[in-house]
């Protein structure tokens, strides 16, 4: 039986987020935030994120609705604070999504509208896999990650922990990216990229 679902945030992330959960009728019982404001599926505004102690970890899941455009430490933090606390965070993969039944996943991954996931693809915890992504087979995606709306990772792709991939970046065969590295908006990648860099063009450089 699926738990009721504590929203954290209430902004353009977790509204799409919402949108599908409501399609797929689970209970949303609101949404935590610095402070009360409007939402767009009229939820319950319950408090600050530290209102989420009060509710019993085997009683509700959460769903972490804060999206990034860079690399950011944020995500982490929050994620990793609710699991040592007890609390699991809910998978959110969209209906129109295509994911490959040898596709594994971890804790908290979201995966959004027209995403396609091909064989054999790895994806750790809290990465957000965003609207119309394509990874082909046998990708390594890390925790953490970002992969912006319209993302084309082709086959055997590893992206490291902690990354953000922006929007409409494509990668050849085989490209390596190290962890916490973000690459440009609309780049093209035919190298391999280390721990912590910045890159973005056609084709991407390091800057």
């Amino acid at each position: 039986m699926n738990k009721p679902i504590i929203m954290i945030g209430n902004g353009g992330h977790a509204s799409v987020l919402v949108e599908t959960l409501i399609a797929q009728e689970r209970e949303i019982m609101g949404y935590t935030a610095p402070q009360e404001e409007k939402s767009f599926f009229n939820l319950s505004y319950l408090g600050t994120d530290d209102v989420i102690a009060t509710y019993n970890p085997n009683k509700v899941v959460l769903v972490l609705g804060l999206g990034t455009i860079g690399v950011s430490s944020l995500r982490k933090s929050m994620f990793e604070h609710f699991v040592a606390k007890g609390y699991k965070f809910a998978n959110v993969i969209h209906p129109t999504a295509i994911v490959a039944s040898s596709v594994q996943v971890g804790h908290g991954i979201q995966i959004m509208a027209g995403a396609i996931l091909q064989t054999n693809i790895s994806i750790a915890a809290n990465t957000i896999i965003n609207t119309g992504t394509i990874i082909d087979h046998n990708g390594v995606i890390g925790s953490h990650v970002h992969l912006a709306p319209g993302v084309t990772l082709s086959g055997g792709v590893r992206i490291g922990d902690g990354c953000h991939i922006g929007t409409g970046t494509t990668m050849i065969q085989g490209i390596t990216i190290g962890n916490e590295t973000l690459v440009g908006a609309g780049s093209v990648v035919v190298k391999n990229f280390g721990d912590r860099a910045t890159a973005y063009g056609v084709p991407a450089k390091e800057v």
